[in-house]
């Protein structure tokens, strides 16, 4: 291994990019590995990106780095990138040498390997989704929210009949989803973070066009449960 390294880091949205979550216990574990192993850091590349992009121009500047200066490349978490095709497709492709401070034995025959899981497993997800979707929509479940609370008061139409008819939508969308949400369970993804990260991964939007959280993953399981 040379004794000089470039260290890359990734957080999945921007709000862990600014707070820091996340980064400081990848900085600590690359910090701890260089320390023990007499070696610098040359520079740190942070990508701040959504798991669903394919483009990772920080990536791509911390091999070039790595490729021009005859650096190693450092990750914190191998585990953590190797369910990422593109990251573990790039990495591959690249010729420029790799380390992971948590599975240090990994070679680019392991990550060939790795890559090629990773990619099937994403097309298996959304070919899971899409059936369960098409399935829900088969029954006579309508996806979405065409009727919502900002359509009804456009219609002038009163408190009462505005909560009922959003409390139906919202129902409706719930019972649409229970298939792709029983097989998130399914595939291990049980706590309601883990729940949100893989339902906005799938590309999953909110019923109002957002992204999950928390707080609407609890929202959607208990409208599931009680139907």
């Amino acid at each position: 291994m040379s004794k000089r390294l470039v260290a890359y880091e990734r957080v999945s949205t921007a709000r862990q990019g600014t707070s820091g979550l996340g980064l400081e216990a990848q900085r600590a574990a690359i910090d701890g590995f260089a320390a023990g192993q007499g070696a610098q850091v040359l520079a740190r590349f942070t990508e701040v990106e959504s798991g669903r992009r394919n483009d990772r121009p920080e990536l791509d500047k911390a091999l070039q780095l790595a490729r021009v200066t005859g650096a190693t490349l450092v990750i914190a978490r191998l585990d953590r990138l190797s369910r990422n095709a593109a990251f573990l497709l790039t990495l591959q492709g690249s010729g420029v040498r790799f380390l992971a401070v948590d599975m240090p034995e990994a070679n680019d025959l392991t990550v060939g390997i790795m890559a090629l899981v990773a990619q099937q497993e994403r097309e298996a997800i959304s070919r899971r989704t899409k059936e369960a979707l098409a399935a829900a929509k088969a029954r006579g479940v309508r996806l979405g929210n065409p009727n919502g609370a900002a359509a009804l008061r456009r219609a002038g139409k009163g408190g009462a009949h505005l909560r009922a008819t959003v409390r139906a939508n919202a129902d409706t969308f719930a019972e649409g989803l229970a298939e792709v949400v029983n097989d998130i369970r399914a595939q291990g993804h049980t706590s309601l973070r883990a729940m949100a990260r893989e339902l906005n991964r799938r590309g999953i939007r909110t019923r109002r066009g957002g992204h999950w959280h928390a707080s609407t993953v609890r929202n959607l399981v208990k409208r599931i449960e009680r139907h």
